[in-house]
């Protein structure tokens, strides 16, 4: 039995998961030319669409994700749980400790 989600917004992440959505890359050239999608590189950054509430480690203490929505994060290649959504899109979810790093605006 497959269902299909409609929408990334009814994914709650629980614990200390990190729904995000791969940005897009360019499919267009500097020179105006597009290039069919197969050829288009998956790019390793994503912006944080949804964060659980974080966890309690062994002695107690409230872990928290480093990261909240809105933020442009670098992910690995491979890995998470991809989320396949009712349109060509889809999602990842992440623990929190399996993000790369933060983008900070310049």
């Amino acid at each position: 039995m497959s269902t299909i989600i409609k929408s990334a917004k009814s994914i709650v992440p629980l614990l200390d998961r990190v729904l995000v959505q791969r940005v897009k890359a360019q499919a267009k050239t500097a020179s105006g030319l597009y290039l069919p999608e197969k050829n288009v590189e998956k790019l390793n950054q994503a912006e944080v669409l949804a964060v659980g509430p974080g966890f309690t480690d062994a002695n107690g203490n409230k872990v928290t994700p480093q990261v909240k929505v809105g933020d442009q994060v670098l992910i690995p290649q491979f890995g998470g749980s991809t989320i396949k959504l009712n349109a060509d899109d889809e999602v990842i979810l992440f623990r929190d400790s399996e993000i790369l790093a933060k983008i900070r605006d310049a």
